[in-house]
């Protein structure tokens, strides 16, 4: 087929077109829809992918979080249960209101036993807080250095749980150290306290 018998092809009708023009012309016509078809889907499965792909990158890190969480389940839980251990511990070492005057008993034989002579011992009110209420009890010893280093040294090592506050220490006469304080002692409040 020549060049002018291409341009002599009328295209109000195609049917009166060689048969190998007409076919080429379909292919190309089919290739077109096909291609744009394709294109349209492969555009819509490409913005698709493109959103899974970041739901994919979310759940990675979401899985990741968990899976970090999920290592340290073992140490947390074990880690938990020393925790409520020590704080068992610590409850009871709290005296119930029964003790606190034993307790107060021990912290003024401490300082008898360790050589010094008391000039006031005079507890205070209760104060309460959340699980426990503090006994804060006012102290002034007349020692010397040892015997004052003696003496804290024993009320820590109480059984129960004391602390001393606010020491000062001055110096009197003839060597002796007064050391003023204030000892706290700690109850455990039950149910009916609370």
């Amino acid at each position: 087929m020549t060049l002018d018998e291409l341009n002599s092809l009328d295209p109000q009708n195609i049917g009166s077109w060689p048969l190998p023009i007409r076919a080429v012309v379909v292919a190309v016509v089919c290739a077109a829809i096909a291609y744009g078809t394709w294109s349209q889907d492969i555009k819509l499965q490409l913005e698709e992918l493109a959103k899974v792909e970041q739901e994919e990158i979310s759940l990675k890190e979401t899985f990741e979080i968990k899976q970090r969480k999920a290592a340290n389940l073992n140490a947390l839980k074990e880690q938990l249960a020393e925790m409520k251990q020590s704080f068992g511990d610590m409850i009871r070492q709290l005296p119930d209101q029964t003790e606190v005057a034993g307790l107060i008993v021990d912290i003024s034989q401490t300082g008898l036993a360790a050589g010094l002579e008391f000039e006031l011992f005079k507890p205070g009110g209760e104060k309460p807080a959340e699980f426990y209420s503090e006994l804060p009890i006012s102290i002034r010893v007349i020692g010397g250095y040892h015997q004052l280093g003696e003496f804290v040294s024993g009320i820590a090592a109480l059984p129960r749980i004391v602390t001393t506050h606010n020491i000062t220490i001055t110096r009197q006469k003839g060597n002796k150290l007064v050391m003023d304080a204030t000892a706290k002692t700690y109850r455990a409040l039950d149910e009916d306290d609370s």
